[in-house]
């Protein structure tokens, strides 16, 4: 094996209802690992079936990359096994990604630390909410859209409301906002033409990595191009997501319809965001920019999605940084921890 040839498992699958995303993730991300050169096992894990770690071992693995979506695998229970077994892996570690899972959490510490987010409560199924209407329901701990609805009347609220208190204790209530949907990718690594790598800028260029990562100390964090989204529905729901091929993406800044310098904000807004939240190595934050041109954090995803509809794989490759070269960055970064 060659001296920079990593044996890495990749997890994908789960017990969340992003299951069938996560095993698109893990095979696009196991096959990219494998086109860097490196030794690759893909494997599905459970709360109940850990197996896939015992393997892991006995394997002599160097890392792992899970590519969970969902309350488990992507926040905190898996993470928390791993970091009980001082198995290195990428993503978030136990507290952020619990943190970042959790929409309204998410949303509580952005707004303490003054970040931009929309007025929001948690409501229990007797209470009112304060928010008026139109809102944004959502569950507090479910992505990729799921459970949630847009409410513009009452009766469309109440309905909702209902339906959501059958599977969720709590509901998230944000205020919706009519805009254009954002999304910047944060990236942990090397940067160039970025001016303050510190703060990172929308139009940074990521760098490719050899056989060693940037040590921690080194590191610095910033932000990938943003991608406006256009859904061709009411919202980017899970089938626009991930099933739809009428999405829009529009990554040409001037095509946007923001400045340079509006673009560039939303950068430092995502890397300020990323550190203030505890993150590791990558994450997306989606933003909704209202029609005076001000940007709202709506949350902050830990472990992105790598199917061929993902948003940050496909703005490292605008920026340079294609799958083999994004995936081989995050193993190395991990194995440096």
């Amino acid at each position: 094996m060659n001296e920079s040839t990593l044996k890495v498992l990749v997890l994908a699958g789960g017990p969340d209802r992003e299951r069938d995303v996560s095993l698109q993730s893990g095979q696009t991300i196991a096959r990219s690992l494998k086109e860097a050169g490196h030794d690759v096992l893909l494997r599905d894990i459970q709360p109940h079936d850990l197996s896939a770690l015992d393997e892991f071992s006995q394997w002599r693995g160097d890392c792992v990359f899970p590519a969970l979506h969902g309350g488990w695998g992507e926040g905190g229970g898996l993470q928390s096994i791993l970091d009980e077994r001082g198995v290195k892996y990428v993503g978030c570690r136990t507290e952020a990604a619990s943190l970042c899972m959790d929409k309204y959490r998410t949303k509580a510490a952005l707004f303490d630390k003054g970040l931009p987010t929309l007025p929001f409560e948690l409501i229990g199924k007797d209470d009112t909410p304060k928010v008026d209407l139109p809102y944004v329901l959502k569950a507090p701990r479910e992505g990729s859209s799921i459970d949630l609805f847009i409410c513009k009347d009452e009766a469309k609220a109440q309905a909702a409301l209902k339906d959501l208190f059958t599977r969720h204790e709590k509901i998230m209530v944000e205020r919706f906002c009519k805009g254009m949907e954002i999304t910047v990718g944060v990236l942990e690594g090397e940067a160039q033409g970025t001016g303050d790598r510190g703060q990172g800028t929308a139009n940074a260029r990521a760098a490719g990595l050899g056989p060693s990562a940037p040590s921690v100390a080194e590191r610095t964090i910033h932000a990938l191009p943003p991608i406006r989204i256009v859904p061709a529905v009411e919202f980017y729901d899970y089938e626009a997501k991930y099933t739809r091929n009428d999405t829009q993406y529009v990554l040409d800044p001037e095509k946007i319809g923001l400045s340079l310098g509006e673009l560039e904000g939303l950068g430092v807004i995502a890397v300020e965001a990323f550190k203030t939240l505890g993150c590791r190595h990558l994450s997306r934050i989606d933003f909704i920019v209202d029609e005076q041109k001000r940007p709202w954090v709506l949350e902050v995803n830990t472990l992105p999605g790598f199917t061929s509809h993902s948003l940050l794989p496909m703005a490292a490759a605008h920026s340079g940084l294609p799958l083999p070269k994004l995936v081989d960055r995050l193993v190395r970064m991990a194995l440096a921890e």
